[in-house]
């Protein structure tokens, strides 16, 4: 049976069809309304902001196109965005039709009560029972799902007919998964949430129609004894990988000691392994997600950067979390041609070649300086604003690269945001403030990291990735008082990164600080401590984490 793929350019829909392929399967594109006519099975994945998703199937043809393949009865499945389009409208994009299949709306999530996006792995129970086109939690209670999403259609009676799984996060019980008759939809990405996501994309895929027509044929699909999910959003763990040239020109995998990646008493850069191989074991070991940091990349234009690129687009044929990609994300000019190339063109290469989110470091100083020097207000043509707009603020992760700078009273430092330390400096200071970086921490800038990561909200970002030179390579914890004071400032998530060396440290910094991801690089790549080991950790001391499922 031919399965076909709406892909309307919008995001990382290559983790998909190696997801399809690793399942066995292969993917034909619907490069036409007309092609819609002849698929036999249908995947309509989504990214990013409702609005332009809508408007890019209306003025393509695929909106009318679509409605009528979902009314020939075939099988469909939406993803992510994909799903929210089934809906009459988004809060997100007001004033936009969806295309009215399920009579509700969706609606973005109450941040004055928790954080923005809801970012990670939670729980989708079931609604409904299970059948022959759709099914969840096939280890039962225990599976999670890899959601990330600012918007979402809440569980009430509008939707009680379509709602086939539902999750709760913090005070809001939200649509997981629709079923009806032909169509399956999943708020969550199951070609980013591990073996548990490939197997809800098994189920589909291998549903074959038993009418003759290739038209869905379900009996009586009755409700559940259902009520309301517990909250089971979990602690991620991610394994960041350095990346850059040695001096052989390949690629390998780095880790440096407060940003020197030479080994001591050497000009050799430290080979700690080959990334692509590196992120497989991690995420065979249980790691939530795999972060790419192309270290040198400042220097660079990363679209000549092939290297780079291969290696996302082999990571993603084996990896089934999402990936993060880092380096050069920034409004370029090629010195070869003179030409300007946007920064949203260089995150969408990325983006097509595996990435589901970028990080970006230099620029966000940049655009943070210019934000202030504006007024206070966005213009629009930042990094951050560019991918934001069309990809989503999921799609935008900031890495601060801070250094502390003490002082004797807040009074010395006026235009800084200044906290007290119970590290006392050089000279006893008990004041300090975090001075933002740029280029891998070579340069000091006139920015603190609270007008840093206040500015990048604003202008768009969707999450946070906090280092701390001071603390990297050290192994002697995050550092706390700069995360706890980072989470008071912003509302999106945000991930310590920089001084791991036991698990004690991830326990600490989730119980002592709230932060919403862990990051560590050496101690996992020097095998010094497992993933899995800290996983069972937290579990063990009351931390929700995403346990190992069986592979297929």
């Amino acid at each position: 049976m031919a399965v076909y793929l709406l892909d309307y350019g919008a995001g990382n829909v290559r983790s998909l069809v190696n997801a399809v392929n690793r399942l066995g399967y292969e993917i034909k594109y619907v490069e036409s309304p007309e092609d819609l006519l002849k698929a036999e099975k249908l995947l309509f994945p989504g990214v990013g902001a409702f609005g332009p998703a809508m408007q890019r199937l209306q003025t393509t043809g695929y909106a009318e196109a679509l409605q009528r393949y979902i009314a020939s009865g075939k099988p469909f499945m939406g993803i992510c965005v994909g799903m929210q389009c089934l809906f009459e409208g988004s809060e997100e994009s007001p004033g936009i039709p969806g295309l009215g299949l399920i009579p509700s709306t969706v609606r973005k999530f109450d941040a004055t009560t928790k954080v923005v996006p809801h970012m990670g792995w939670n729980a989708a129970a079931n609604v409904r029972p299970n059948n022959a086109l759709a099914s969840l939690n096939h280890e039962g209670p225990e599976s999670r799902y890899y959601f990330v999403h600012s918007y979402a259609v809440p569980y009430d009676e509008k939707v009680k007919d379509w709602a086939f799984g539902v999750t709760t996060y913090k005070d809001e019980t939200f649509v997981a998964a629709v079923r009806k008759g032909n169509v399956f939809a999943t708020q969550f990405h199951p070609e980013k949430s591990g073996w548990a996501g490939l197997k809800v994309l098994r189920s589909f895929l291998s549903y074959t129609p038993t009418d003759g027509n290739g038209s869905v044929v379900n009996g009586i699909d009755t409700a559940l004894t259902f009520a309301p999910p517990k909250d089971h959003l979990t602690r991620r763990i991610i394994a960041c990988l350095d990346v850059r040239a040695n001096d052989a020109g390949d690629l390998v995998v780095t880790k440096g000691d407060q940003y020197d990646v030479r080994e001591q008493g050497s000009s050799t850069v430290r080979n700690l392994g080959k990334p692509v191989d590196l992120s497989r074991a991690y995420f065979e070991s249980g790691a939530d997600e795999i972060t790419f940091l192309n270290i040198t990349a400042f220097r660079d234009i990363p679209l000549h950067d092939l290297p780079m690129l291969q290696v996302l687009k082999l990571a993603s044929q084996s990896v089934f979390v999402p990936l993060t990609i880092g380096g050069g994300i920034r409004n370029l000019v090629d010195p070869t041609t003179g030409a300007t190339i946007p920064a949203l063109q260089v995150a969408g290469e990325y983006f097509r070649s595996g990435a589901d989110k970028v990080s970006i470091g230099s620029d966000a100083v940049y655009a943070a300086e210019q934000y202030y020097a504006n007024g206070a207000v966005g213009f629009g043509e930042t990094a951050i604003e560019q991918i934001a707009r069309v990809y989503g603020s999921q799609a935008v992760v900031v890495s601060v690269d801070p250094r502390r700078v003490y002082v004797a009273s807040p009074a010395d430092a006026p235009t800084h945001h200044v906290i007290p330390t119970a590290y006392p400096g050089p000279n006893g200071e008990e004041f300090c403030w975090y001075q933002c970086t740029v280029k891998g921490g070579r340069e000091g800038r006139d920015l603190d990291v609270y007008q840093l990561v206040t500015a990048s909200e604003a202008l768009g970002a969707g999450e946070i990735l906090l280092n701390c030179m001071d603390k990297d390579g050290t192994n002697s914890g995050y550092d706390l008082e700069l995360i706890r004071d980072v989470k008071k400032s912003v509302r999106i998530p945000v991930i310590a990164s920089s001084g791991a060396g036991k698990v004690e440290h991830f326990g600490e910094a989730f119980r002592e600080t709230d932060v919403d991801a862990a990051l560590a690089a050496g101690i996992f790549h020097r095998q010094e401590v497992p993933v899995w080991e800290v996983k069972r950790y937290l579990e063990e001391t009351g931390h929700e984490v995403r346990r190992k499922e069986p592979a297929l």
